[in-house]
């Protein structure tokens, strides 16, 4: 068991807790011109992230054609916010299975050669999420919600 989770994952997922505080159902229908995907459509894709992720700590590989949960469906806040909690558990559940010295043996295979730890994976999930985290902020400033200090802090 280690603290993985609670430490560090847990604060990462609190912006996209409080970026659901933010919105409406109706926000989630938003889309940008373009090719764009709805602000629902971008945050269900950073969920199917967290369950690819999930499923490498689980299974040792990284599998980007798994999706870990179905999306919520329709896809409103209260969905969201139970199916990120869902997602939440199971990878709490996936990490908290290793030990400290477990989680820094070399043993996810990311594919082409890339063989890393469960720690180094949680680092690159995390800069995965806060590239997500920079593409929702772009939603927030077009529907003109004011995310507060806090979320300014947390992208800079």
């Amino acid at each position: 068991m280690n603290d993985l989770f609670d430490e560090e994952i847990r604060g990462h997922h609190s912006m996209r807790d409080h970026l659901l505080t933010l919105v409406s159902d109706a926000d989630l229908a938003y889309k940008l011109p373009g090719h764009n995907p709805t602000l629902g459509e971008l945050l269900v894709e950073l969920g199917d992230l967290q369950g690819v992720y999930t499923h490498s700590f689980e299974r040792f590989t990284l599998d980007w054609a798994h999706r870990r949960l179905p999306p919520p469906a329709p896809v409103t806040v209260t969905g969201l916010r139970e199916w990120f909690q869902a997602q939440d558990d199971a990878m709490k559940a996936a990490l908290d299975s290793f030990t400290d010295e477990e989680l820094h043996t070399d043993r996810i295979d990311r594919g082409g050669g890339f063989v890393a730890s469960p720690f180094v994976q949680h680092q690159v999930y995390r800069e995965a999420v806060y590239i997500f985290y920079g593409k929702l902020s772009v939603y927030l400033k077009a529907l003109e919600r004011d995310a507060g200090e806090q979320w300014a802090a947390w992208v800079g």
